[in-house]
């Protein structure tokens, strides 16, 4: 989960203010970590409780922590919706199709033993808030990408399955840099995510890659951490200098979670 984690912190500085090259200092002392970090670690962690347990619980586990863990944190930046989600007492799904799904769900991927476990764990953690297809369908996507790299998949191998049972990949990050824009939703986030780990060379490369594009910048560069991770792994002085922007309580989920990533 440290991709998606240090994707959200480096892209954290452009949300709003978007730079479209992959020239830029990595890590800046006005970065910080967003609602990407604090959901992905909550996730993480409901998985890390119930992963071998049936969807039902996992679900309730994972409105357990997400509440729990995001509720210290309300200027984080989390959307209109979903921070009535966070603070309300019986939380219902709202059938967003926002890339929120798409972001958190690392873990999902790194824990799953299977393609169908991954579809299964993605979707259990995703439909209490964001259940709509494609909210649902985002996640997936992501996770899958996530077990794929981490099983050893190689890109082309990779591409051709989220083409086949997700998104057209019929672009190439040259042609749309000059003219994506923000968007918040799984079906226009998801896609340049993937295509930025394919477009990659490294796991630092993925990262420049995804702010380069612009757009939602820190969800962007998480969903393309995540997957970035499993399949290069992360250095280990990209971790130790993402968890420095961390509090305690988020490093010691982090630690909670870790035996997940494909790293350690």
């Amino acid at each position: 989960m440290i991709g998606a984690i240090i994707g959200d912190i480096v892209g954290s500085i452009y949300e709003f203010d978007n730079h479209r090259s992959k020239e830029f200092p990595l890590f800046g002392d006005k970065c910080f970590f967003t609602d990407d970090t604090v959901m992905t670690l909550a996730v993480g962690r409901a998985i890390k409780q119930f992963k071998d347990g049936n969807a039902a619980d996992l679900s309730r586990a994972a409105v357990e922590n997400m509440q729990k863990l995001g509720r210290p944190y309300p200027g984080c930046g989390y959307g209109g919706r979903f921070w009535s989600w966070i603070y309300t007492d019986n939380p219902k799904p709202y059938k967003s199709y926002g890339n929120g799904a798409a972001m958190r769900v690392s873990a999902a991927g790194f824990a799953a033993e299977s393609e169908q476990e991954a579809a299964i764990l993605s979707k259990a953690v995703t439909e209490i808030s964001h259940n709509h297809p494609e909210g649902i369908k985002g996640a997936e996507a992501v996770a899958l990408a996530v077990y794929w790299a981490k099983t050893g998949a190689d890109k082309q191998t990779i591409r051709r399955h989220i083409e086949d049972l997700y998104y057209d990949l019929d672009f190439t990050l040259d042609e749309i840099r000059a003219t994506y824009r923000f968007n918040e939703t799984c079906q226009d986030t998801v896609p340049q995510a993937i295509e930025a780990f394919l477009e990659s060379e490294d796991f630092e490369d993925a990262i420049r890659c995804a702010i380069s594009v612009g757009g939602d910048s820190d969800t962007l560069a998480a969903i393309t951490g995540g997957i970035a991770e499993a399949y290069y792994g992360v250095p280990s002085e990209l971790e130790r200098k993402a968890l420095s922007y961390l509090d305690d309580n988020l490093k010691a989920v982090y630690n909670e979670c870790k035996k997940y990533n494909k790293t350690v």
